[in-house]
């Protein structure tokens, strides 16, 4: 079992991005230009490595592989992407790595890239940004450019990537160092382990609070020590976790109350299982059933903010109650698309730079609600 963490610091050190692995400060797939950029790079790299693994690193700085961290990313459903945009599409993981010197809510994603269908060309099936459907990429070095291929594709990189991942490889010491690492950097938050299987060691952290004989966490960090990927992370939400001796289950739930009233709904459920046989399987299936509220209290609320944004853009200083709605304002936009306010979206994306330079707290409350909608239109 590979030790994804120590695989990033062997990516990091065998030498700068190459046809097999590549570098990203971040990367942002909410915008068109962001989506046909991954896309190009994800068939690149397939089409350059038929017979290995290639990967991709996000949150490292370029000029000096300083790793800074991401946000969480936690969109279970990237497959799809890869699987509309892309003919041949390889498959395509996107983990979640920790470093015990980032914040809490920052990490370092890994993107892993395995072609499915060996000889056969990786190409767009349609068209995307300035991208046309039909384009071929290749990696030249550092660089994913455009190809037309009337050649076969022959493997260079097999022995380097085998290499690279044998010096990355697991063992009992990184497995006892992960765990109390975790302890202690969680023990505000009630930190605990469990082991499956007598091999898996899944290590999780929250804080508690019982609702009648419901018990739900919040604060949630769950981290599969052996691979050193973090699993499931959330500042905000309520979360449910169920375990027996094959597997561990999070039911993750939103607030998406109105008029400053806390309202719970599952958003999505998660089942991590694992096999005798040293493997582990992780599906996850969307439980979301959007609200419905009043249409009239609802456009009271869209109107009010969208004299917020307005106030925003014009740098008019907020009353304190409009200061409060402002915290509430990328969650209401979302409700009241759920409920048929189409522009209410588009408001949402004009909003973006101004909550992200207002407050921390509205830059975290459009990121929750950006993650709940991705969610939603992936599935």
């Amino acid at each position: 079992m590979i030790n994804k963490r120590l695989l990033i610091k062997n990516l990091l050190a065998h030498n700068d991005e190459n046809s097999f692995y590549d570098k990203k400060r971040k990367i942002d797939i909410s915008q068109k230009e962001g989506k046909a950029k991954f896309l190009k790079h994800i068939c690149a790299l397939s089409n350059s490595n038929p017979e290995n693994n290639s990967y991709i690193v996000i949150g490292v700085e370029d000029e000096d592989n300083k790793i800074v961290g991401v946000d969480f990313f936690d969109d279970s459903k990237i497959q799809n992407l890869i699987n509309a945009y892309l003919s041949n599409p390889p498959i395509v993981q996107y983990e979640n790595i920790p470093f015990p010197h980032l914040p809490d809510d920052k990490v370092v994603g890994l993107v892993t890239v395995r072609a499915k269908s060996k000889g056969k060309i990786t190409s767009l099936r349609r068209n995307i940004w300035k991208y046309y459907g039909g384009s071929v990429f290749l990696r030249e070095g550092s660089m994913s450019v455009p190809k037309v291929f009337d050649i076969e594709i022959r493997d260079v990189n097999s022995q380097i990537v085998s290499s690279i991942e044998s010096h990355a490889q697991n063992n009992i010491k990184y497995t006892l160092d992960g765990v109390f690492d975790f302890m202690n950097m969680r023990k505000d938050y009630s930190p605990r382990y469990q082991v499956f299987k007598e091999y898996f060691v899944v290590c999780w952290a929250g804080q508690k609070k019982e609702v009648g004989e419901e018990v739900f966490y919040s604060r949630v960090d769950i981290e599969l020590i052996n691979e050193q990927v973090r699993l499931f992370y959330s500042a905000l939400d309520e979360v449910s976790i169920k375990f027996d001796d094959n597997s561990f289950k999070i039911i993750e739930y939103v607030n998406l109350g109105l008029q400053n009233q806390d309202k719970y709904f599952r958003l999505e459920e998660t089942i991590i299982s694992f096999d005798d046989n040293a493997n582990y399987n992780i599906d996850t299936t969307l439980l979301f059933e959007p609200p419905e509220y009043s249409k009239k209290i609802l456009y009271h609320i869209y109107n009010a903010n969208n004299a917020l944004l307005n106030k925003l853009k014009s740098e008019i200083p907020l009353r304190p109650d409009e200061e409060r709605d402002l915290r509430n304002l990328s969650v209401t936009y979302l409700i009241c698309y759920f409920n048929g306010f189409d522009e209410a979206i588009n408001k949402l994306r004009i909003a973006r730079p101004f909550l992200k330079k207002h407050s921390w707290e509205t830059w975290s409350s459009y990121k929750e609600a950006a993650r709940i909608l991705r969610k939603v239109k992936y599935n």
